[in-house]
């Protein structure tokens, strides 16, 4: 019968489209639960090797997890029956399968070990993380990560054998001290800067000492303290207090006309494209930005210095009259208007024209090259953070590299640079703190700063 053959027709057509549906639904079902209850568990990691935990340490963790994302992170610190626990976090599900939460967190965790009743000896640091999987019973994919620490709670020793009782603002000074073996890291701490100490040449073991600087601009004392670090970041802090000798600040004038910018600016314009402008803005373009650019290379040159003290005695002065002192405040005018105001941070020595321009000390040269408002410049380095150096050079005859002793010829004089006649500008600095040159070219001052003071200490050690 027609209806009878319609009805089998119709029931047998049926039978793929039920079997497509129930493979469909079953593979829904699949990629269901591969993403709902993926078992790939969190990642944990340290960015920097933790072996050894101090009083005050902190960890930075790394935990990931590239599927349904992070749950929650834990760290706990455990040692025999004490445990405590030092963080937690539990963010909120923002849905369901994949990406549910962060896939990457980073932590840094500050550890206060004393403070909690650990002692030194061995402990575990434990990291736990949990995704947000639907898997172990909805619970989560779970990573617990254990660290085997040494818990180190006890901070370096330092003995304070001198320190400078007075220093000038633009001033040197010396301090010298002794430390445990465990400290991996020490020095002396005054306002914003951090003098390194190095050995002192023929003292007794441990026995350091460190050559600080105040700034010219320095008008008081915050912060005189030595410093020591051991490798679980315990710190020992010793306090000394020196007095500050306030200098007087020299006010000068500096005229800037049309004959000195168009003999001056096409130099720096060769090396400095960027200038834009009439003459008198690239002249302020310089006088500023140029000039503060030159002075952080010179810093950064002369804040890492050789372990070994190469100089020896007082600093060589060039003959010659002073034109300009150290620090003098100037002022700058063209068509007497005032136009700005810069400090000078060396002293500038007249010369004959071409004169050979000798190193004050013995060193090694660690730049000589031009640097734009200096001209041809060369930095010496003389050990232990103190550097001397030249600038508006017409020549330079060493190189980086080269070590020099005591009058040994750098090159001639000239007018590289914003200079207006030939001279040599001179400076010192302190791990890259410029300081007055006076003080160093005196004999007397250093006997009574540096020598005498660490012929002391090496006799009663």
């Amino acid at each position: 019968m027609p209806g009878n053959r319609f009805s089998r027709s119709k029931k047998r057509n049926s039978k793929p489209l039920v079997f497509a549906l129930s493979m469909t639904l079953i593979g829904s079902l699949c990629v269901g639960g591969v993403i709902f209850f993926e078992n790939e568990k969190p990642t944990i990691a340290f960015e920097n090797p933790v072996n050894i935990i101090g009083q005050e340490s902190s960890i930075d963790i790394i935990v990931s997890d590239q599927k349904s994302g992070i749950q929650s992170i834990r760290v706990l610190m455990k040692q025999d029956n004490l445990e405590k626990e030092y963080f937690t976090v539990s963010n909120t599900r923002r849905g369901y399968g994949f990406n549910a939460g962060p896939s990457l967190e980073k932590e840094n965790i500050s550890l206060n070990i004393k403070d909690a009743g650990f002692k030194e000896g061995n402990a575990q640091l434990i990291v736990e993380a949990t995704d947000f999987s639907l898997a172990a019973f909805f619970k989560g994919n779970t990573t617990r990560f254990v660290a085997e620490v040494a818990i180190d709670i006890t901070p370096p020793k330092i003995s304070i054998l001198h320190s400078a009782q007075y220093i000038s603002s633009g001033g040197s000074g010396l301090v010298a001290y002794q430390v445990s073996d465990d400290a991996i890291e020490h020095g002396v701490q005054l306002n914003d800067v951090f003098y390194r100490g190095y050995p002192v040449q023929n003292g007794s073991e441990n026995m350091y000492n460190a050559f600080i600087a105040l700034s010219y601009d320095s008008e008081n004392i915050e912060t005189a303290v030595v410093m020591a670090t051991d490798e679980a970041g315990n710190i020992t802090r010793n306090n000394f207090v020196p007095i500050l000798k306030n200098r007087k600040i020299q006010q000068d004038r500096i005229n800037v006309g049309d004959t000195f910018l168009k003999k001056k600016l096409p130099e720096i314009e060769l090396r400095y494209p960027e200038l834009k402008g009439d003459p008198l803005e690239k002249y302020l373009y310089v006088n500023e930005t140029i000039r503060r650019q030159n002075n952080a290379i010179i810093r950064q040159y002369s804040s890492t210095s050789l372990e070994e003290k190469l100089w020896e005695g007082r600093f060589l002065r060039m003959p010659g009259s002073l034109r300009a002192g150290f620090a003098d405040h100037r002022t700058y005018y063209f068509q007497n208007t005032a136009i700005d105001k810069q400090v000078h941070l060396g002293v500038d020595i007249a010369s004959i024209k071409k004169a050979e321009i000798r190193a004050a000390n013995r060193g090694e040269v660690v730049f000589a090259e031009y640097l734009g408002i200096y001209g041809n410049l060369v930095l010496l380095d003389h050990g232990q953070g103190v550097f001397s150096l030249y600038s508006h050079l017409t020549q330079i005859d060493v190189e980086v590299g080269e070590r020099v002793d005591k009058d040994k010829r750098l090159g001639l004089s000239g007018t590289t640079g914003m200079s207006g006649g030939d001279h040599l500008h001179f400076s010192m600095l302190v791990n890259g703190v410029f300081v007055t040159p006076v003080e160093w070219w005196d004999s007397r001052w250093l006997q009574v700063t540096f020598e005498q003071p660490l012929s002391n200490i090496k006799i009663k050690s």
